[in-house]
């Protein structure tokens, strides 16, 4: 288990001072090189992870986050969903967010998780994430809102007649994604960063306004009820960035669909797109040049494609120019969906295995977030039936 030392900070006064809590944060961010090892106790840790149903899941989602879920469900209990939930913040299409949630739900499995062994549901399946969401808005300031810079960005592009309050208050829905289920660490890319941090801040708020034994004089169990969760950053993959801009990530929302190599692509698709993909006029390839963006994030996808390591993949691709270069890296992509795309023909094509699915991941995700909900709603003062 990683622990992090309150170096002799008075909880008080960490609780009450968001200025020292920002600070401390600092030190509570890690990356790892591979996946944490579980501890020997029986008990395994818990990890929460989910992707939007908006546009298609592309390389960056898969390479950032699915592939690392695949390793983390043998070692840890793991909670996987697909968030419909926050797809509805700017303006959206009802049908296409139905076929969309489907689809991705169908992409998870395909790319291997393993509903033995993980639970995969639709956030708005488990009617605890929007009640959890009303309890902790009542105790999120308004100014740790007003922060935080996706809102700030995605605001100014569609404008003020086009944003909606969902918006702002997203990322106390996001907390509650994460607190519902007294999550460990979470996995996040270096852009998320941010929404982790106002989560743990919160947890630790709702902690001290209604934990300890302010909770056990209302027949609660006293302490905590919030488990305060770690990023859990991992060192490659976490960031791919665009094949038109080696210095932006990789997004669903571009309006270039030759920036991203979606996981449905066709290998026509793959092959041109990597053929039209950004490179530069250097000699040679390598690694780590902050001169050459597009040489690092090409490598990078290789390296992780392939299995390879990074000492290997500079030795095997130094002397190559960029048109052999791109030719392998299209086989190397090709090659590794193909098995992807064949599994998730399968499982788009068959309703009801995949109705049965995430039936079952959602009962397994309430049995957890109620118990939570409840102890939310009776350390704050409700009345329960």
């Amino acid at each position: 288990m990683l622990a992090v030392s309150m170096g002799g900070i008075p909880r008080k006064c960490l609780m009450t001072s968001p200025s020292l809590v920002r600070r401390f944060r600092r030190y509570c961010t890690f990356s790892l090189s591979q996946p944490i090892t579980s501890p020997s106790s029986s008990v395994k840790k818990r990890i929460v992870s989910g992707v939007q149903p908006t546009g298609s899941i592309h390389l960056g989602n898969y390479l950032g986050a699915i592939k690392n879920w695949i390793a983390f469900q043998d070692t840890y209990d793991t909670f996987f969903f697909i968030v419909d939930l926050h797809a509805i913040t700017l303006p959206y299409d009802p049908q296409q967010l139905a076929k969309a949630t489907r689809e991705t739900a169908a992409i998870y499995l395909a790319c291997g998780i393993d509903t033995s062994k993980a639970s995969v549901f639709l956030q708005s399946n488990v009617r605890a994430h929007v009640e959890l969401m009303w309890l902790l808005s009542s105790a999120t300031p308004i100014g740790w809102l007003n922060r935080m810079i996706q809102f700030k960005e995605k605001s100014r592009k569609a404008g003020d007649e086009n944003v909606g309050v969902a918006l702002l208050t997203y990322p106390v829905l996001m907390a509650s994604d994460i607190l519902l289920y007294q999550s460990d660490f979470v996995p996040v890319g270096e852009d998320q960063k941010q929404h982790l941090e106002l989560t743990r801040e919160l947890a630790e708020r709702v902690n001290y306004l209604y934990g300890g034994r302010k909770w056990k004089k209302l027949g609660g169990r006293g302490g905590p009820i919030f488990k305060v969760p770690e990023p859990l950053i991992p060192p490659a993959g976490a960031r791919v960035m665009s094949l038109t801009d080696g210095l932006s990530k990789m997004s669903k929302s571009s309006p270039s669909d030759q920036s991203r190599i979606n996981l449905l692509d066709s290998k026509d698709m793959i092959a041109n797109k990597i053929k039209r993909c950004k490179t530069d006029s250097f000699s040679c390839l390598e690694f780590d040049n902050p001169e050459r963006p597009e040489c690092n994030n090409l490598l990078s996808v290789y390296q992780l494609i392939s299995g390879k390591t990074k000492e290997e993949v500079q030795l095997e691709c130094q002397d190559m120019n960029w048109g052999t270069f791109k030719s392998i890296l299209a086989d190397a992509l090709i090659d590794h969906l193909h098995p992807i795309q064949v599994r998730y023909g399968e499982i788009i094509s068959d309703s009801a295995y995949l109705d049965k699915v995430l039936d079952e991941g959602a009962n397994r995700a309430s049995e957890v977030a109620d118990t939570t909900l409840n102890n939310v709603y009776q350390a704050m003062g409700f009345l329960r039936r």
